[in-house]
């Protein structure tokens, strides 16, 4: 799978600040509005429904906040670092300092589970975490996650 027609250069953000989990449920709400084109309490009310029903924090500091939201025609996502790592509720109790958020429309609600594995095995590549941690710029960011995992 190519997560690059997934997670855009564009759509990802490093330095993002917020305090707690529901507000960068909000942050990104916003983020992705603006991105996508769909009404910001549309995408903040189904982050906050899925995340009601567990956390989407997995672990070793990073979440997935992922949602089917009324109006998306393709599955789209964001990476987001933020400034200072956030309690998402991980399985782990680690905080979260990446998240990949990922939206679908009702249609694509069964890709959700390939572009998770497609991310999981990303991040299993040796080196890919760290230095996405280490990354200075948006674009630094993007190109550490994506390195060596375009078809």
């Amino acid at each position: 799978m190519d997560l690059s027609m997934i997670i855009r250069p564009e759509h990802t953000f490093i330095g993002v600040s917020v305090t707690t989990k529901w507000r960068a449920l909000q942050n990104i709400a916003g983020k992705a509005a603006e991105a996508f084109g769909i009404e910001e309490k549309k995408i903040l009310q189904a982050l906050e429904s899925r995340e009601s029903l567990g956390s989407t924090g997995i672990g070793s500091g990073i979440a997935v906040p992922h949602a089917v939201v009324e109006g998306m025609t393709h599955p789209r996502g964001m990476l987001i670092r933020f400034a200072r790592p956030v309690d998402f509720e991980a399985v782990d109790d680690v905080s979260t300092d990446i998240a990949f958020v990922l939206l679908f429309g009702e249609a694509n609600r069964g890709e959700y589970l390939n572009v998770l594995a497609a991310i999981a095995r990303q991040l299993q590549t040796p080196g890919i975490l760290a230095s996405m941690r280490k990354a200075r710029t948006a674009e630094e960011l993007y190109s550490d996650f994506l390195a060596d995992s375009r078809p």
